[in-house]
């Protein structure tokens, strides 16, 4: 008798299907992922910022430039390093912004999982840095990393990498021995000129530093100085 009164309950339960639609909730990161990617990104910043940027060979330069004028302090670091900083954003912009559309946005917007966002953000990434990466150091990183790319961009960034600082140290002492050399020219010409006067206490570097400010100051040496490093990376 019970098992009489039970059968129609029972049938309307096997007919019956729950079914819960979360949207798109399991496709897009959640609000504690993000919280998460974000303080990852913080803690990794500072790293990002000298090796995928061009911050080593802008700092490099600015550093050599205050020395060949004899100042050891001035302009202070903090100050070349905040001009380096914004320097190297402003080279960085167009690959941000790729970077952005190809690879945040998306998976942002749950079209790309993580792996596919971070495939999607290298390209534009490496395409900047192999711009300014040598051949000979990208070799001597594949030889020591035992890697062998058909393709430049084939090359992982563990390759990559090194071999964009190396390009940048590079780069930057050219760059510094330029610039040396009109000071270096000064100093021997003010040493000569104190030697055969007879003047052997007087220290021939306190006399050629106002010589050395009054031609950086002439010539506006630091927009020359920031014109060719923006100009030696594009």
């Amino acid at each position: 008798m019970r098992l009489a009164l039970l059968s129609p309950y029972a049938s309307h339960l096997a007919s019956t299907s729950v079914s819960i639609n979360l949207g798109n909730t399991l496709s897009k990161p959640t609000t504690s992922i993000l919280v998460i990617l974000v303080g990852t990104f913080l803690s990794v910043a500072p790293s990002l910022l000298i090796l995928c940027t061009g911050f080593v060979r802008i700092i490099i330069v600015l550093g050599l430039t205050r020395q060949a004028l004899g100042l050891s302090t001035t302009p202070p670091n903090q100050v070349l390093i905040g001009i380096a900083l914004f320097v190297s954003l402003f080279l960085m912009t167009p690959t941000l912004g790729a970077m952005n559309h190809d690879a945040l946005q998306p998976y942002l917007h749950g079209k790309m999982d993580a792996t596919q966002a971070y495939r999607a953000a290298e390209v534009p990434l490496k395409t900047w840095m192999l711009k300014q990466t040598g051949t000979q150091e990208l070799s001597v990183t594949e030889t020591i990393g035992h890697y062998k790319a058909a393709q430049p961009m084939d090359a992982p960034l563990s390759a990559i990498i090194p071999a964009f600082l190396l390009t940048q140290l590079k780069s930057a002492f050219i760059i510094g021995f330029v610039i040396f050399v009109p000071f270096l020219i000064i100093d021997l010409i003010v040493s000569a000129t104190l030697m055969s006067m007879g003047v052997v206490m007087l220290p021939p570097t306190l006399v050629s530093l106002p010589f050395k400010l009054l031609l950086f100051v002439l010539v506006n040496g630091w927009v020359l100085v920031l014109q060719s490093l923006v100009t030696s990376f594009r």
